[in-house]
C-alpha cells in the first residue's frame, strides 16, 4: 500500500504539491488524475524517492522507498519510457537491470514475452517506436515481479490493440492483489480501467473516491426528449408542461429537449397528459470526462480564449450545482484551490476540517433523475424559452472594440527547468519538470 501524509513540495517560490494525503490500496487499479502542472509527476517522483518532500512523508508498505530492502523487487515503475540507453538492445537493457537487483536472467525473457517484444529483443532500443518504448518500460517495471506498480501515461503511443492489452494487464495485476497506481490523461481509458480515483489540482487533493461516486458527485444526469419535427407546437407545449412540473428544460441544437430534475416516468406521464407524442425519451448519464472537466475547470492553468468564447465554461442553471465532496475538508459545493502564493507560501486552504486471470499477467477485462444539473464541457445550447429571466450580472470589463479580439489572459511566468538523471535522486534545488 502507498500512503502519503501531508505531502508538500516546494521549488524555490513555487509550491508544486501542498498538504497532499491519500492511500493507494492493493487489489484495485487507482487512477491518478489532474490537469497539466497539477503536481502528478512530482508526487510520483516523491513516492519513488527521486525527489525529497519539503514536508510530510510518503511510504510504501510502511517504509520510505529508499529504506526498502531491494526496492526494485518490491516496487516497479514506469515514469519515462525514454530513459533507456539507445545503444543497448532491449534484452541487454533488461538484463543489466536484473543483474543490479539480483533477479535471475530467465526473468528477462519472461517479461519480454509478456510485453510482446520477444521478436525484437536483440534490436537496439534507439530504433524503437514510441509504443515499443512504452512496452519496454512496462517490462522493466514488471522485472522484479513487484507487489507495487506505478505507471505514468502507460498507453502513450500505443495502438488500440496495445491500449487494450495494457488495460487487461492492469486489471490482472490488481486482481492478483497488487497495488496499481496509474496516471493518465485519457478519461475514456481511465473509466474502463480504474476502480478508484485520486484527483488533484494545483497540488491539492480534489477527490479521493470510486469512479462511480466521482461521476455521481460531479455531474447530473438528464433526459433527452424529442417530439415530431413536423409539429413544433408540440415541442413548445411539452416544454411548458415540463417547466410547470418543476423541470429545467433546455433546447438542443438538433431540436430535442434536455430535461433535468424530472425522472423518465414523470416526463412520460406529463407528455401523455398534454397529448404530446414522443419520438424519443432517453436517459443520459455523464461520462468520467464530463465529471472530470467539471471538477477541474477552475484548476486549469492554461486555457484558450476560444474555449471561453464557445461557452465551454458555462455554469449550471441556478440551483443546479451538485455537491462535490472533498475528503477531509467537508466543504459543500464545488471547490477549486486558488493559485499558489508567491514567496514560497502555501496555498490558502478553505475553512473546515480536514474474474481470476488466466495467467500471471493475462486475463479478461472485467440513474436516477432527481438532481438537476448538466455536465461540464457542453457548449452553449441557446436561450431557454421556458425559464424565467435571470438578473443580469455586471460586466467584468468593457467590451472589446468591434473587429478586435478580446485580450488573452496573461501567461504565467515560465519557470526554469532542469532534467535530473533518471538513475539517481533529483536535487531539490532543481525546478520541477512539467507535471503531466
Amino acid at each position: 500500500m502507498i500512503e502519503a501524509v501531508g505531502l508538500t513540495k516546494r521549488y524555490g517560490d513555487k509550491t508544486a504539491v501542498y498538504n497532499l494525503s491519500f492511500q493507494v490500496r492493493p487489489g484495485s487499479v487507482t487512477g491518478f488524475l489532474g490537469p497539466n502542472g497539477s503536481g502528478k509527476s512530482t508526487t510520483m517522483r516523491m513516492i519513488l524517492g527521486l525527489d525529497n518532500p519539503t514536508s510530510g512523508q510518503v511510504t510504501i508498505g510502511g517504509h520510505p522507498y529508499r529504506r526498502l530492502p531491494n526496492a526494485p523487487r518490491q516496487v516497479g515503475a514506469l515514469l519515462d519510457a525514454k530513459a533507456v540507453h539507445g545503444g543497448r538492445s532491449a534484452r541487454n537493457h533488461l538484463l543489466s537491470l536484473a543483474q543490479l537487483s539480483g533477479i535471475p536472467a530467465r526473468r528477462v525473457d519472461e517479461v519480454l514475452g509478456v510485453v510482446g517484444l520477444q521478436d525484437v529483443a536483440k534490436k537496439r532500443s534507439k530504433g524503437f517506436s514510441l509504443g515499443m518504448g512504452q512496452r519496454l518500460g512496462i517490462a522493466a517495471a514488471l522485472l522484479g515481479d513487484p507487489q507495487v506498480l506505478l505507471f505514468d501515461e502507460p498507453v502513450n503511443g500505443l495502438d488500440p490493440e496495445g491500449i487494450l492489452w495494457v488495460r487487461n494487464l492492469m486489471k490482472a495485476l490488481a486482481a492478483e492483489g497488487r497495488t496499481v497506481f496509474v496516471s493518465s490523461h485519457l478519461m475514456s481509458e481511465m473509466a474502463l480501467t480504474a476502480d478508484h480515483l485520486i484527483v488533484i489540482g494545483r497540488g491539492q487533493l480534489l477527490a479521493d473516491m470510486s469512479v462511480t461516486d466521482f461521476i455521481s458527485a460531479n455531474s447530473a444526469d438528464f433526459a433527452r426528449v424529442r417530439t415530431p419535427d413536423t409539429e413544433p407546437q408540440l415541442r413548445e407545449k411539452l416544454g411548458a408542461a415540463l417547466t410547470g412540473a418543476g423541470g429545467h428544460v433546455l433546447p438542443e441544437q438538433d431540436g430535442a429537449l434536455r430535461v433535468m430534475g424530472l425522472p423518465l416516468p414523470r416526463i412520460s406521464d406529463l407528455a401523455h397528459e398534454a397529448g404530446v407524442r414522443l419520438w424519443e425519451l432517453s436517459p443520459h448519464q455523464a461520462s468520467l470526462e464530463e465529471a472530470y472537466m467539471r471538477m477541474t475547470q477552475g484548476a486549469v492553468d492554461y486555457r484558450s480564449t476560444i474555449d471561453q468564447k464557445a461557452g465551454l465554461q458555462q455554469p449550471l442553471p441556478p440551483g443546479a450545482e451538485p455537491p462535490m465532496p472533498v475528503p477531509g475538508q467537508g466543504q459543500p459545493g464545488w471547490y477549486a484551490p486558488p493559485p499558489p502564493q508567491q514567496g514560497g507560501q502555501p496555498f490558502a486552504m478553505p475553512a473546515g476540517g480536514p474474474g481470476a486471470p488466466a495467467g500471471p499477467y493475462g486475463g479478461a477485462p472485467a440513474g436516477a433523475y432527481g438532481a438537476p444539473g448538466a455536465p461540464a464541457g457542453q457548449g452553449a445550447p441557446g436561450a431557454n424559452p421556458y425559464a424565467q429571466p435571470a438578473p443580469q450580472a455586471p460586466a467584468a470589463q468593457p467590451p472589446a472594440p468591434q473587429g478586435q479580439a478580446p485580450a488573452a489572459p496573461p501567461a504565467p511566468a515560465a519557470a526554469p527547468t532542469a532534467t535530473p538523471d533518471a538513475s539517481s535522486p533529483a536535487a531539490d534545488t532543481n525546478q520541477p519538470e512539467d507535471a503531466r
